[in-house]
């Protein structure tokens, strides 16, 4: 399972690139017959352009969250994001960093604020009945299993054969399988409905599966660029649910907070008031508009929050 940092390349470049400009409008970048280019002149045509744009409004919000909610982030909590990703990207991350233009300062103190920014979400949730109700109904609790990532369609179909004829599913794993993660210990592999370690299709198929049972070739469709992948799972050990809400209330709670978290509607109306209690003003017309998704300009001029009670 491949895994890749994603690095605001563009979005640093310009953060120091405004913040140099706006320190010394008066410079020259380049003079010739007839006119000269300024730094000034550069600023008012980069802040026009909509990444940059977009890059003003977020840097506004993570400012607001950290000013807020940082004191709740330890350096503890940055160096484990810090190391987590570290350790996922192994070689790669540090030449991810580079090439982004992160030093490991700077990027810890992106998760810093992207911390601090979880935090003040998370500090808005309140979790009702429904909430773990809707929560039951997709929990399904941890199983241990074993997976094979075959190279293509072809060899999947072909190491499902291997194993209908009785092959040994760990030695398989070994020999065949993709997924460098699970390979070495012959794809043995716990998760459960909240996990991310495989793929959705795979965990669906993988629930209906009894102890011992070898399922079909999966096809699971990566949602950012639509690859497949072609998996086959062998259940260990699988456990039902039961009837019993309160013996998952810290996994029923988690995952009521995590989905509440990720909903955009939810982390608009958040991001509304934060922006409200923080009295955001825009000074610079060219940045007028950058935060009208969370609030509104009344034909004063003065910027008021929209109805997060709606």
């Amino acid at each position: 399972m491949k895994k890749k940092i994603l690095l605001a390349t563009a979005g640093l470049l310009s953060v120091i690139v405004l913040g140099a400009c706006s320190g010394s409008s008066n410079q020259d970048i380049a003079t010739m017959k007839g006119g000269k280019i300024t730094v000034e002149d550069f600023y008012n045509e980069a802040k026009k352009e909509q990444n940059n744009q977009s890059l003003v409004r977020n840097m506004i919000i993570y400012k607001v969250f950290e000013n807020a909610y940082g004191d709740k982030v330890t350096d503890k909590q940055v160096d484990k994001e810090y190391n987590k990703q570290s350790k996922q990207l192994g070689d790669s991350f540090e030449s991810q960093l580079q090439s982004a233009g992160y030093t490991k300062k700077s990027y810890k103190e992106y998760l810093k604020q992207s911390l601090a920014f979880q935090e003040g979400l998370k500090a808005h949730v309140k979790i009702t009945d429904k909430d773990l109700k809707t929560a039951w109904d997709s929990f399904h609790p941890e199983v241990t299993a074993r997976i094979i990532l075959a190279s293509s369609e072809d060899d999947a179909k072909e190491i499902k054969k291997q194993l209908d004829d009785k092959g040994d599913f760990a030695k398989i794993a070994k020999e065949k399988s993709q997924d460098t993660t699970t390979k070495k210990d012959g794809g043995q592999i716990k998760f459960d409905s909240q996990s991310s370690t495989v793929p959705t299709e795979v965990k669906e198929a993988a629930f209906k599966l009894k102890d011992g049972e070898v399922s079909d070739v999966i096809t699971a469709t990566d949602a950012s660029t639509y690859q497949a992948s072609y998996y086959i799972v062998k259940m260990e050990k699988n456990s039902s649910k039961g009837n019993d809400m309160d013996k998952y209330e810290k996994e029923l709670k988690q995952i009521a907070e995590d989905t509440k978290m990720a909903d955009q509607t939810f982390s608009s109306k958040v991001i509304s008031k934060e922006l409200k209690k923080a009295n955001v003003k825009i000074k610079d017309d060219s940045f007028e508009n950058i935060l009208s998704d969370f609030l509104t300009t009344n034909s004063s001029g003065k910027t008021t929050t929209t109805d997060s009670s709606k």
